[in-house]
């Protein structure tokens, strides 16, 4: 029985090896063109006919297609120097938009789209934030980053409000 059940491995091997090469082949192969010949009926009358036309037929590659326009830039998440804290707002607000950002205990007025502001960490914060209401309208993104972490929010439409908070947590850290 083992001398029969190597004979069917070594077939086995022998016939998956003889099938490798056959679709490398297949795979490297190019389209070539295609040429086709019109032949004119002979002439009974004797009178001269135009000679026979060719055709050349070349398949080609189709163009790429032109690169989209890139989106406006949003500003890099999770990029706060050690010791600072980066509240950021960004998007579109036709009509305005009223920002404000800080601490537990200080919250300061922010302007302007994109707006990116960095304050220096107060150990004895309980959270950091950051909250822009839109003016009429508009789509805006807010973030807040303190030691790589990274708290964001989104508002869309009329008068909505984006808002992000990173937490301080029981260890020294932040979520």
């Amino acid at each position: 029985m083992i001398p029969a059940a190597f004979v069917i491995l070594l077939v086995g091997v022998g016939i998956g090896a003889s099938g490798v090469g056959e679709q490398k082949a297949v795979a490297n192969t190019k389209p070539a063109p295609t040429v086709t010949v019109t032949k004119s009926p002979a002439a009974e009358d004797g009178k001269a006919r135009p000679a026979p036309t060719v055709t050349v037929t070349k398949t080609a590659k189709p163009k790429a297609a032109a690169p989209a326009k890139k989106p406006a830039a949003k500003p890099a998440e999770d990029e706060a120097p050690s010791g600072k804290v980066v509240f950021k707002v960004w998007g579109s607000a036709p009509a305005g938009v009223n920002t404000m950002y800080g601490s537990d205990s200080d919250s300061r007025d922010g302007s302007g789209l994109p707006m990116t502001k960095t304050l220096s960490v107060n150990d004895d914060a309980l959270y950091f934030h950051v909250s822009a209401q839109l003016q009429g309208g508009g789509d805006i993104n807010c973030s807040v980053t303190v030691d790589g972490h990274t708290k964001k929010g989104h508002a869309s439409g009329s008068y909505n409000i984006c808002t992000a908070q990173v937490n301080s947590n029981f260890t020294g850290g932040w979520d």
